[in-house]
C-alpha cells in the first residue's frame, strides 16, 4: 500500500511511473540521476526528434495537490514540462497531470496571490513564503498528454 511508502520511494515511484507513460507513448525517456533537482526526466519524441526537459512531483492518495518551491514561479522554458503524478492506495494505475513550465508558473503565481488574499483560518493576513502550490480542481490538466504530443 502506498501510505508506507516513505517520500523517497513515493518521488522514486512517480518518476518510473511517468516515464514508462511516456514510453508507450514513443519517446525514448530516461530517468536522471537523483542529484538532478530540476530535471527527472529526458525525453525524446522519436517521431520528430523533439527533447523535453520533464520535472516529476508525486504524492500518495488523497487531495491532488503538490507543493512546489517558489523558484518554479520563474524556472520555465520551452521545452520543459511537470509532470504531476497522484498515486493511488490500491496500487492501480496513478493519475497524471500535465503542464507546461511556463503555464504551472502563472498558475502557481496566480494561486499563491488568492491565498495571500483570503483570510487565515481566525481571520489572520498570510504571510508572504518560498512554498507554492499546484492543484487541479477542474482536472484541466489530468491526463492532458496530447500536450507533449503537439
Amino acid at each position: 500500500m502506498t501510505e508506507s511508502l516513505s517520500k523517497g520511494l513515493t518521488g522514486i515511484a512517480g518518476e518510473y511511473y511517468a516515464a514508462a507513460e511516456l514510453s508507450v507513448r514513443g519517446f525514448m525517456a530516461a530517468v536522471t540521476l537523483r542529484n538532478n533537482e530540476s530535471i527527472d526526466i529526458l525525453a525524446y519524441r522519436q517521431a520528430d526528434g523533439k527533447q523535453f526537459a520533464i520535472q516529476v512531483k508525486t504524492v500518495r492518495h488523497g487531495s491532488p495537490k503538490w507543493p512546489l518551491n517558489k523558484k518554479a514561479e520563474s524556472d520555465f522554458k520551452d521545452n520543459k514540462f511537470y509532470i504531476f503524478v497522484q498515486l493511488k492506495s490500491d496500487l492501480t494505475r496513478p493519475d497524471f497531470y500535465i503542464i507546461s513550465s511556463q503555464e504551472l508558473a502563472e498558475n502557481i503565481k496566480n494561486n499563491n496571490q488568492v491565498w495571500l488574499e483570503t483570510p487565515g483560518r481566525q481571520g489572520q493576513a498570510h504571510n508572504e513564503n518560498d512554498i507554492r502550490v499546484f492543484k487541479d480542481d477542474l482536472e484541466k490538466y489530468k491526463e492532458n498528454w496530447p500536450l507533449l504530443l503537439a
